[in-house]
């Protein structure tokens, strides 16, 4: 029977541990699959005699695998995963390595089995009370997500209360062809299943969410606000919180502050809070979520943004209407209950969000709830090729960084406008660049070897095809295979997954990190970019910018001309590399620079109070489909911590000046509409919190003043106006708006940026009202 895993686990039992795989089979039946399993670490052989008082309790076995440097490795295996821990220390403060000592029993069956979330299980099983089949040391083989047609059962829960008595009012569940509300009542109403009182509320719901079965479990704030409430009514009425399918009790991990995710751990189940899941920054840039832009991570500005539709009630006052619908609209008070579900559900549906989910760890092995930790993730597909090649990886130890990693190349740019620009960018720079000269944890030498390829850093390499440009290469043919079929959500996965792959070597807490490896990236980005550029320039074409993996190339060329040009320097680029890279390295180029777009204009601003051009600042008009679109990077119409009255500002300028239209007496208008508070509702200044408000000591930004006005914080993102007595939150504004401040602070920088270019300055033309013509 195929399906898909949900949750894995480990136990002891008798003195023995016990992998659980929970998960969801395509008959539609639950499972938990229970293997016993024995913990293990390794060391090399030659220390075993170093540490033999320590092992001499356990079953030793000789291996034919070797650790990096090519020594042999013997296996250590203990009964439990406590026992193992200790071992793991006491060899430690015998100064002997120990490899792959840190990985938890279930991670490492996973890797074992070479497990990532779908399965072939076969087997004799039971059922059990909460569970529809229970195997016990069944066969287990892994097979790839599209071979199983196993979807896993998600529901979607949300609580109402009372503001001041915390009384609980109801309590919906909502998913696919299915909602119910458990409510306290004496009424009989649609969707809803009245309760005495709270206690029989609780047991009603808890038996109907066990019946349900769900897989995965959302809702927006559900941990840290509808779990951790319910939890507290569990005690309060001493019923056990055992809503997982075991009789364990469900635990949640409540996080103080909101720099990191609360969490819960429902046995055999996810809980997966749909505002961290669209909060998540990997999934904030996906195909179905990119283009929206939320006013805030409230559940009313998502599902408008992303649905066209919201909460029932809405506004400060929504807490007192909720009991007034249970005192006086009970049905009303359902509706409103299930549509907030439906909301959470939708939005997650519609977002393609789980997913998104699914398919990242069908490509890592992660668990769902886990599928953001880059470096695990690294770990999981390393791990397992590096075995393949009968070679162990070491036990992560953290290391602090001294030196910092190398950025990549940005070129000093000249301020200008320009048109016909080419953008020429090389796809997926880094995973080429470790695929090209081999970069790669297990091919790393300390010194120069025979026919080793040198970085520019001078760090060294096995002229070989190492794990990692392996794994890159695989999930490279996975991306190609997933484009040709119009997978965008597995294409995007793949992409995203590739190029963590960088950032998880330059971290001190990845068990691979070397500081010298890391930069032989970096070092090798730089080198490839300035050559490129020095190539380009040999054919007499001024390259008016670089950065990281791009060259910006000035042709004073007609569109279709500027147009082949691009197509002939890729090509001719293209070429270049694959004979360099031959000559010099004896390998086979795997960078790909492609004319990625043409600018019809191109505006490269001063950096502040400089004649020297911006880094990774600018912007252009392109055309896309016959429509032309301005695309801006790094100015202050994308950056949040700027006013929609600023960004809108910016972008409207842009147009006029890409169209070479006037726009002096536009400025001129904005301006008078900002003092005549014409877009007081585009002045909203929003800025994140990046620790708690008792941490601002040194410094008290603006947005920490307006928080501290608060009564309670209830998000990072901090929402107030500049005023003439300070910064106001939304919540609490009194005072009046200071307009001079933001015609000062947000459009005075913005004009100078483009007035720059005609010798003029934002404080002589707002004293002067005739027109100039400036395009003449």
């Amino acid at each position: 029977m195929k399906g898909i895993i949900i949750n894995r686990d480990y136990q002891t039992i008798d003195d023995k541990t016990y992998i659980q795989l929970f998960g969801r089979l395509e008959n539609g039946d639950s499972f938990v699959s229970l293997n016993e399993f024995k913990p293990y670490l390794f060391v090399e052989e030659s220390n075993l005699k170093k540490i033999k008082s320590l092992i001499s309790k356990y079953k030793t076995e000789k291996t034919k695998l070797k650790n990096f440097k090519g020594k042999p490795v013997s296996k250590i295996i203990c009964a439990v995963h406590p026992e193992l821990s200790k071992l793991r220390s006491a060899i430690h403060k015998k100064e002997v390595s120990t490899y792959e000592a840190d990985l938890k029993p279930s991670t490492k069956f996973m890797m074992d089995k070479d497990l990532f979330i779908s399965l072939e299980i076969e087997g004799d099983w039971k059922t059990s009370e909460r569970v529809d089949r229970v195997y016990n040391n069944p066969s287990i083989k892994p097979i790839s997500l599209d071979k199983t047609n196993a979807k896993p059962k998600i529901v979607s829960i949300d609580i109402e209360s009372g503001k001041e008595n915390n009384k609980l009012f109801c309590v919906g569940i909502y998913s696919k062809n299915y909602q119910k509300n458990f409510l306290i009542s004496n009424k009989k109403i649609k969707n809803a299943v009245s309760c005495k009182n709270e206690s029989e509320l609780l047991e009603k719901f808890k038996e109907e969410f066990i019946k349900i079965d769900p897989d995965i479990i959302t809702g927006w704030h559900v941990i840290d606000f509808d779990f951790a409430y319910l939890r507290k009514k569990f005690l309060e009425h001493k019923i056990q919180f055992d809503l997982g399918r075991t009789n364990e009790n469900s635990r949640i991990k409540i996080e103080n502050n909101f720099f990191r995710s609360s969490s819960a751990k429902f046995s055999g189940r996810q809980v997966l809070d749909g505002l961290n899941l669209i909060r998540d920054p990997f999934i904030k840039e996906a195909p179905s979520i990119k283009s929206k832009k939320f006013k805030s991570y409230a559940l009313e500005d998502v599902a408008q943004s992303l649905l066209g539709e919201g909460k029932i009630l809405k506004g400060k006052s929504r807490h007192d209407e909720i009991t007034e619908l249970f005192k006086n609209n009970q049905k009303k008070l359902v509706e409103y209950n299930l549509q907030d579900c439906k909301l959470a559900y939708d939005i997650l549906e519609k977002t393609k969000t789980l997913d998104l989910a699914i398919e990242r760890a069908s490509l890592t092995g992660m668990p769902l709830n886990k599928i953001s930790a880059s470096i695990a993730s690294f770990d999981s597909l390393y791990i397992r090729e590096a075995r393949k090649k009968n070679l162990v990886s070491p036990t992560t130890f953290y290391e602090k960084r001294g030196e910092r990693i190398k950025g990549g190349y940005v070129m000093e740019s000249e301020p200008g406008i320009f048109h016909n620009v080419l953008v020429l960018d090389f796809k997926s720079l880094y995973p080429s660049i470790i695929k090209t000269f081999n970069i790669d944890p297990a091919s790393h030498l300390e010194k120069k070897g025979k026919n080793s390829i040198e970085s520019p850093n001078k760090t060294y390499f096995k002229n070989q095809e190492g794990i990692l440009p392996e794994i890159i290469e695989t999930l490279h043919q996975a991306r190609e295979k997933a484009k040709k079929e119009k997978k965008e959500l597995s294409s995007y996965a793949i992409k995203i997954i590739m190029n963590s792959f960088f950032g998880v070597l330059a971290s001190p807490n990845c068990r691979y990190f070397s500081l010298k490896m890391a930069n032989a990236i970096t070092h090798f980005g730089q080198f490839l970019i300035q050559l490129t550029a020095k190539k380009i320039e040999e054919l007499g074409h001024k390259v008016i910018y670089s950065d990281t993996d791009s060259v910006f190339i000035e042709t004073k060329l007609e569109k279709s001309e500027a147009t082949k040009l691009g197509k002939e320097l890729q090509d001719y680029i293209n070429d270049f590399y694959k004979k360099y890279v031959k000559e010099n390295y004896k390998r086979e180029s795997y960078l790909e620079l492609e004319f990625e777009k043409l600018y019809l204009a191109f505006l490269m601003p001063p950096a502040r109070n400089s004649k020297v051009g911006s880094k990774k600042r600018y912007a252009g008009l392109i055309e896309e489909n016959g429509k032309e679109k301005i695309e801006i990077v790094g100015l202050e119409a994308i950056r949040g911590d700027w006013t929609e009255a600023a960004q809108n500002f910016q972008k409207e300028l842009l147009d006029k000046i890409f169209h070479k239209e006037e726009f002096l007496q536009f400025i001129r208008n904005y301006v008078k509409k900002i003092r005549d508070g014409k877009m007081d509702k585009e002045l909203i200044y929003r800025k994140s919190l990046t620790k708690p408000l008792e941490e601002y000591i040194k410094t008290t930004p603006p947005h920490v003043k307006a928080a501290r006005k608060l009564d309670k914080v209830e998000s990072k993102i901090i929402e107030y106006y500049q005023t003439k007595e300070g910064p106001e939150p939304l919540q609490k504004l009194k005072n009046k708006i200071d307009y001079e401040h933001y015609i000062k602070k947000q459009i005075a920088p913005i004009a100078n940026t483009i007035l720059y270019f005609f010798d003029k300055n934002f404080e002589d033309i707002m004293k002067k009202s005739k027109q100039t013509k400036l395009f003449d």
